[in-house]
C-alpha cells in the first residue's frame, strides 16, 4: 500500500485528488496538510510513502520547502503537483530533490502513474523536463532566458515581484526581512538587466511564469 499525503492549500483540490485516487487498490490518502508549516508537522508525525506537494502554497513553500523535506528525510519520495507548465519550474523543483513533477491538468490522466513510480524509487517527468535538465548543464543553454541564472530564491521572489506582491508582503510570505526581500529585488533586476517592475512582469507573461 502506498500512503500518501497531500499537501496543497485548496480544499477541492485536496478533494478532487482524493476523488481520483478514491478505489486505487494500492494507495491510499492518509494525511492532507493545507501549508508548509503544516506539511512539516504532517511529515514529522507519521510515516508516507509519498508527499504529493502543491509547489505554490501559503507561507513556507515552493523550492524551499523541497529542501528542508529531503534535509530531514531525505528517503521520502516527492511528487510536485502544480499549475505551473514552465520547465524552469520543474527544474529547480527537481535539483532541489523532488522525485516526480506533474501539472494539475495532467493530473487526471497521470497521477496514479506518477505516484506509484516515484513510490518505487524511480523519477517522474516529463521529456520536456528531462530536455531541460539536459540543456541547463550546457553553459550556453539559456542564454536567452535571464531568469535560468537567477537563483532558486530571487527566482522564487521574482515570481512575486511578478504577480504584484509588494516587498513586505513578500516579505512575510516567505518569513524574510523587507532589507533581505529589497536585497533580491536588486540582485535580480541586475542579473537580468531589468530597469523596472513593468519590464519583469512583461518577461514574466512572455516566458510564461505567470501560471
Amino acid at each position: 500500500m502506498i500512503r500518501i499525503l497531500i499537501a496543497d492549500d485548496h480544499t477541492i483540490m485536496r478533494e478532487g485528488l482524493k476523488r481520483i485516487l478514491d478505489g486505487i487498490d494500492d494507495i491510499q490518502v492518509i494525511g492532507e496538510a493545507i501549508d508548509g508549516h503544516d506539511t512539516i508537522t504532517k511529515v514529522r508525525s507519521e510515516n508516507f510513502d509519498v508527499l504529493l506537494l502543491d509547489l505554490s502554497m501559503p507561507g513556507r513553500s515552493g523550492v524551499d520547502l523541497i529542501h528542508q523535506i529531503k534535509e530531514e528525510f531525505p528517503k521520502l519520495p516527492i511528487l510536485i503537483l502544480t499549475m505551473h507548465e514552465e520547465e524552469q519550474y520543474a527544474v529547480r523543483a527537481i535539483r532541489a530533490g523532488a522525485n516526480g513533477y506533474l501539472t494539475k491538468e495532467s493530473a487526471g490522466t497521470q497521477l496514479v502513474t506518477a505516484l506509484r513510480k516515484v513510490a518505487s524509487g524511480r523519477p517522474y517527468i516529463s521529456m520536456e523536463v528531462a530536455e531541460q535538465l539536459a540543456m541547463s548543464a550546457m553553459p550556453s543553454a539559456n542564454n536567452n532566458q535571464t531568469h535560468s541564472a537567477l537563483s532558486d530564491r530571487e527566482f522564487e521572489v521574482f515570481c512575486h515581484l511578478a504577480k504584484g506582491k509588494s516587498i513586505t508582503e513578500i516579505g512575510d510570505m516567505l518569513h524574510l526581512s523587507v532589507k533581505t526581500v529589497s536585497t533580491h529585488k536588486t540582485r535580480i533586476m541586475q542579473k537580468m538587466a531589468l530597469q523596472s517592475i513593468s519590464e519583469l512582469v512583461q518577461y514574466a507573461i512572455t516566458h510564461h511564469l505567470l501560471n
